[in-house]
């Protein structure tokens, strides 16, 4: 049987956050069609076949699930290695590539808009038709292991600017924190994203770089113990369904 990493939806005042199922793959897939996602959110767009396989590597064990990256992997590495031929890009900015979260992407949500939830909200059920976005967070930092790398993505546009990332953020966050021990938050943003840039700062965030080849802004959060105990107390008013 499949070991799934996360078990648990997460339910807050206008959000929920439910592990990403294959029922979610199609709606995902369509998302990321749009390329002004892609731009947004540093993606490269992959075939539907290949979504589905990474909605499975993000849901079993690490290990059981290395194959199906590993192809993914494989072909990004060739195109790095390219761009590092061609003087477009140094190893040190290739390892900063968003092709290597796909390895060591830790925790993915799907974000739920409570007010779109037909019925009474089931854990276990995918209610597609309440997907609007979604949020990881990446441990990819190997001299850092409690340092986690955060995104936020609402795809509907009609679902924007209502606070949904931001709550998604901060429960995640949370989460993060109860969970995984985290004291460093880092957010990766395109330098034209000021809607996702002003959210983070006034999260709290500080720049910490600027990528000219990305055009990127780095991000980061310092988890204080006042900050500590500001998200364990939101935690204690998240409701977790099992």
């Amino acid at each position: 049987m499949e070991k799934q990493k996360m078990e648990v939806s997460l339910e807050g005042e206008r959000v929920i956050l439910v592990p990403y199922m294959k029922e979610h793959v199609p709606k995902y897939h369509e998302w990321m069609q749009d390329p002004a996602l892609l731009q947004a959110t540093g993606s490269e767009p992959l075939s539907l076949d290949q979504e589905y396989q990474m909605q499975l590597s993000w849901n079993q064990d690490p290990f059981s699930s290395v194959l199906s990256l590993f192809v993914c992997f494989i072909h990004s590495l060739f195109f790095c290695i390219a761009l590092v031929e061609l003087g477009h890009l140094d190893c040190h900015e290739c390892e900063r590539l968003k092709i290597w979260r796909w390895v060591f992407a830790e925790r993915t949500f799907i974000v739920l808009d409570k007010h779109l939830v037909v019925g009474d909200f089931a854990h276990g059920d995918p209610h597609v038709e309440a997907m609007v976005g979604d949020v990881n967070i990446y441990m990819n930092d190997p001299d850092d292991p409690q340092m986690a790398e955060i995104e936020i993505m609402i795809a509907e546009q009609k679902c924007r600017g209502k606070g949904l990332g931001k709550e998604s953020v901060l429960m995640m966050m949370a989460f993060a924190v109860k969970n995984l021990g985290i004291h460093i938050f880092r957010a990766k943003i395109g330098e034209s994203n000021s809607a996702s840039l002003n959210m983070f700062r006034k999260l709290g965030f500080e720049e910490t770089s600027y990528s000219e080849i990305f055009q990127e802004v780095t991000l980061e959060l310092q988890v204080t113990k006042a900050k500590q105990e500001e998200l364990l107390h939101l935690m204690g008013n998240v409701v977790s369904h099992t």
